[in-house]
C-alpha cells in the first residue's frame, strides 16, 4: 500500500537514527529474516489471486482469497482497518485497482473483473510483528501490445530502482533512476504517493518517491543515504498519459483524471552491504 507523502545489516542490535526530519529504524539481520517469511507469505497469497484472476471473478473473491491465505499461515492482514485521516478505516485485505485506477481500490463483490482490463492487486500482511507488501499489475486475456508495454515499463522501473538500491547510493538515486527510465519511454509518474520504508508498521521511513527535483527539495524534501538494515518498498506507479490524479468519493480510490490507464508493482527490500536482498519473492 503505497503512502501519502509525508507519512509519517546490522548483526545484532536494531538502531534508530533520529533527526529533526525523520526517524529512521535500521533492521538486524534477525528482524529481516522475519521480514522475509512475512514477504513469503504475501508472495503466496498473490500466487493465490493469481492463479483465481479471470473474467467474471469480483474483486471481493480476490480479497477473500488473500486474506484466507494470509490467516492459513499465521499471519494477520496488514491493510484491513488501517486507518486514515477524515475516512472509514480500510474494508479490506487488498487493494484492487482496474484500469484507470492507480492504487488504494475498493475490493467488492459486486466489482467483475472483465476481459481485456488491467488489474492491479497491492496486500500485505504483519507476521510475528514484522510487515511485507508487495503489488503486481495483471492483464486479463488478450490486451493490446500498448497496454502490455505498459506493464512491461513498469516492471522494469521496479527492477532497475531495486538494482539501484545499493551502498552508496540514496534514496534520491533510486527515485531518479525510476523517473528517468519511465520518461524515457514516453510514460508519466505519480507524485502524490510513494513507497516507504517498511517494518513494525507499514509505513515508516524512509519515503520512496519515484521522482526528484530541485522544486522537491526547496518545499522540504531530503536526501537519505542507504544504509545496511534499511528496510523499504519501491512501487513505480507509471501513467499511460499525464501524471494528474483524483480520489473517488469512497476516501481511497485514486483515479487518473484523463482516464488513462495506470500499473503498479511493488516489493519490499533489505539494504545490505552487498545486493539487495528482495523479501517479497516466493
Amino acid at each position: 500500500m503505497s503512502s501519502l507523502p509525508k507519512f509519517l545489516l546490522q548483526l545484532n542490535r536494531p538502531q534508530v537514527i533520529k533527526s529533526s526530519i525523520m526517524v529512521l529504524i535500521l533492521k538486524t539481520s534477525d528482524e529481516i529474516a522475519v521480514m522475509r517469511e512475512a514477504g513469503r507469505i504475501v508472495a503466496k497469497a498473490h500466487i493465490a489471486m493469481k492463479e483465481a484472476l479471470r473474467p467474471g471473478i469480483s474483486t471481493g473473491e480476490l480479497d477473500k482469497i488473500a486474506e484466507t491465505v494470509i490467516r492459513d499461515h499465521g499471519a494477520i492482514p496488514a491493510f484491513l482497518d488501517y486507518p486514515k485521516k477524515d475516512a472509514p478505516n480500510y474494508p479490506g485485505t487488498i487493494n484492487a485497482s482496474i484500469n484507470n485506477e492507480l492504487v488504494h481500490g475498493l475490493p467488492s463483490t459486486k466489482r467483475i473483473v472483465k476481459e481485456g482490463d488491467i488489474i492491479s492487486l497491492d496486500t500485505g500482511c504483519i507476521y510475528q510483528g514484522f510487515v511485507g507488501d508487495c503489488a503486481y499489475t495483471y492483464a486479463m486475456e488478450d490486451i493490446p501490445a500498448t497496454v502490455q508495454r505498459l506493464l512491461d515499463v513498469t516492471e522494469e522501473a521496479l527492477n532497475k530502482a531495486i538494482a539501484a538500491s545499493v551502498l552508496p547510493n540514496t534514496i534520491k538515486d533510486v527515485a531518479q533512476t525510476v523517473q528517468r527510465y519511465v520518461e524515457s519511454q514516453g510514460y508519466s509518474v505519480a507524485h502524490e504517493y510513494t513507497g516507504h520504508g517498511v517494518g513494525r508498521s507499514m509505513h515508516e521511513e524512509p519515503e520512496v518517491p519515484n521522482w526528484w527535483s530541485r522544486i522537491a527539495e526547496r518545499r522540504g524534501r531530503k536526501n537519505q543515504p542507504l544504509q545496511v538494515g534499511m528496510t523499504y518498498a519501491i512501487e513505480p506507479m507509471v501513467i499511460a498519459g499525464r501524471s494528474d490524479l483524483m480520489e473517488l468519493d469512497d476516501q481511497w480510490t485514486v483515479v487518473t483524471k484523463d482516464g488513462s490507464l495506470c500499473a503498479h508493482f511493488e516489493h519490499t527490500i533489505a539494504v545490505t552491504d552487498g545486493k539487495p536482498i528482495i523479501l517479497t519473492l516466493p
